[in-house]
């Protein structure tokens, strides 16, 4: 394999870099797999139902999506995420478990030829989480086109605690989907990007990818041919651990890595220091070598997230003593806890609880645990001694075991143009799948500012897996068009 790597990476007109979800859920789009409405079958939404059947022999992909998605409401802002979503689960939201609306064609001959690059295997992000972590969002939302999750899972003779599943489970599902649809031969596992940028067509003309830009030997339908294109460098490793480099050119990339690998630091003195952590397995680690227990200094989490739910959960079954900080009040409408239904996360909703009850101003019945609102770190020493301040300016010392600061992550976009800045929302600040992310068309998911580069994902705002797949559903509609793919 390793020799044919280049061979095989040259005869491919389209590129997509990370093999998470969304670059699963593309590549099946991509392979000729056609999602059709099915006949007689009955959705919740009547206009969306009408609509549905007014062209049942007209696959989803050639149909308007801006039309079919009029209208729709839900917990994502992105169109197409919702009109994909409640294809496949009808009712969902109201606890429903209506079946898909949607029957899937193998269709080869609408194929387009595409390779899938990801550092790991197929799963991206998934394969790096800790193994028994429940996920946040119910199993049967991990899912992918056409093989529900919860079924795998039966295979599996395992059921779903409180509907829900361990990360190595989706890991597994996700290794599983791909070799399942046949999908193996589109992914190249084992390669780093290290740089994308456009370079003029002309240039490259010697290359043996050179049909790529010639109008009449192109898989792309133009009406003039292509004065830029895209050069992918980077190197694929080895199974004996060398760095095989390549340089590419396509004419379109999809960008779909994700932002779990760049977590955010707080940017305070200190933060450097060997103590100071930035990922949860510091704290599973730091747990099997026995450097922190019941009886040691307190660890100090920093953040009112998921994560940091997470790790205030594994100390506190581990009876790990815990300082826990963050900035905002108990009650402020957009902690994450106030959004979550109690009966389906029990255990979020005990932290939070915690947070509430357990403050420094007043004790409450959980051992081992004391919250901070309101307060940020203001230095880690040396000693192992941090500094917090409060909104009023007061300070304190506090000693402790170790920090995990659990802030949320950035995208590692490096490999692009000025670190993919320009092509965000608001092009004077870093990408950030919450706050600023990469602008994209809704009913394409191609950059507003580089035609040809897509951005699926947590990098276009769609930070669940639900709603990943609609994005890949619009670029794929798209990319089938710009192939002339499409039926007449």
């Amino acid at each position: 394999k390793n020799c044919s790597f280049s061979r095989i990476i040259n005869s491919s007109p389209l590129f997509f870099l990370g093999n998470g979800p969304s670059g699963i859920c593309l590549s099946y789009l991509l392979s000729g797999y056609t999602p059709y409405f099915k006949r007689h079958s009955l959705h919740p939404h009547p206009i969306l139902q009408r609509k549905l059947e007014e062209a049942p022999e007209v696959s989803v992909l050639d149909q308007d999506l801006e039309y079919l998605s009029e209208g729709l409401e839900g917990r994502s802002h992105s169109p197409v995420a919702l009109l994909f979503d409640t294809l496949q689960r009808p009712d969902t939201d109201f606890g429903g478990t209506a079946e898909s609306v949607l029957t899937w064609w193998h269709e080869p001959g609408r194929a387009i030829p595409h390779l899938v690059l990801g550092r790991n295997a197929p799963g991206g992000a998934w394969h790096s989480i800790e193994g028994s972590m429940i996920t946040l969002s119910r199993g049967e939302w991990m899912g992918l086109p056409d093989l529900p999750f919860k079924e795998w899972l039966k295979q599996k003779r395992r059921g779903l605690r409180n509907n829900r599943a361990t990360a190595e489970d989706i890991a597994q599902y996700y290794q599983h989907y791909v070799m399942k649809k046949g999908l193996q031969k589109n992914f190249r596992c084992g390669t780093v990007v290290t740089s994308v940028r456009k370079v003029s067509a002309e240039s490259i003309s010697n290359h043996p990818q050179k049909d790529l830009q010639e109008g009449s030997g192109s898989l792309w339908n133009s009406n003039e041919k292509s004065t830029e294109v895209f050069q992918v460098d980077g190197f694929f490793k080895t199974v004996e651990g060398d760095k095989e480099p390549f340089s590419i050119y396509a004419e379109n990339v999809v960008l779909a890595t994700g932002t779990y690998d760049n977590p955010t630091w707080l940017g305070v003195k200190g933060e450097n220091l060997s103590y100071v952590h930035h990922q949860l397995s510091a704290l599973e680690e730091a747990v099997k070598s026995n450097s922190v227990g019941i009886m040691s200094d307190p660890v100090l989490i920093v953040g009112a997230g998921l994560t940091a739910a997470d790790a205030i959960l594994f100390a506190h079954h581990c009876n790990i003593p815990v300082i826990h900080v963050f900035r905002r009040r108990v009650t402020d409408p957009g902690l994450i806890f106030n959004q979550l239904p109690k009966m389906m996360y029990p255990e979020y909703h005990k932290v939070h609880q915690m947070m509430k009850e357990q403050t420094a101003a007043c004790a409450g019945p959980y051992e081992h645990y004391i919250s901070f609102p309101e307060h940020h770190v203001l230095s880690f020493g040396k000693d192992k001694k941090c500094i917090l301040q409060d909104k009023n300016g007061c300070q304190k010392a506090h000693k402790i075991s170790m920090a995990l600061v659990l802030t949320g992550s950035n995208p590692n976009l490096s490999f692009l143009p000025n670190d993919g800045i320009d092509l965000a929302v608001d092009s004077d600040q870093p990408v950030n799948p919450k706050r600023n992310p990469i602008d994209v068309d809704p009913f394409t998911y191609e950059c507003t500012q580089e035609k040809g580069l897509y951005a699926l994902g947590p990098l276009a705002g769609d930070n669940f897996v639900r709603f990943v797949q609609g994005g890949a559903l619009a670029a794929a509609s798209s990319l089938l068009k710009k192939a002339n793919k499409n039926p007449p």
